[in-house]
């Protein structure tokens, strides 16, 4: 059996300051950009990779969602422990430098970890960690 990644989901509480960030910040592109009763759905991904994406949704029009859940996913969402990605990159500094000159919100610089990798953490403007790693 043969599997890709095709999509990726994470929630937005701010349907135009996810896509400043994924698209002005990150520099991804958008692929679609979906309303639907007062909410929206937009489909982002890094240039040159048409077959991997992330879905950028609202966390109220998750079905079977109750309303005591709604308001623990918001609560999540606020400290930043809802949702995150991992990204890769070779150049984690340029990456970094470019990321903090945006102001978006550092978690953690550069670093060594002790498990092998150099990375770094962010969070997007819905709380979301966005991690990057540096690829050798």
């Amino acid at each position: 059996m043969q599997l890709s990644i095709h999509s990726s989901f994470l929630p937005h509480n701010d349907p135009d300051a996810a896509l400043a960030f994924y698209r002005d910040t990150l520099g991804f592109e958008v692929r679609l950009d979906v309303g639907y009763q007062g909410m929206r759905w937009i489909t982002v991904g890094p240039p040159g990779q048409p077959g991997t994406s992330i879905v950028l949704y609202p966390p109220a029009a998750s079905p079977g969602v109750t309303e005591d859940e709604r308001r623990t996913i918001a609560e999540m969402m606020a400290k930043g422990t809802f949702g995150s990605i991992l990204l890769a990159t070779k150049d984690l500094d340029g990456v970094f430098d470019k990321l903090q000159a945006a102001e978006a919100e550092v978690v953690q610089e550069p670093v060594d970890q002790p498990y092998g990798v150099r990375d770094c953490a962010f969070r997007d403007p819905s709380g979301n960690m966005i991690r990057i790693q540096e690829l050798n």
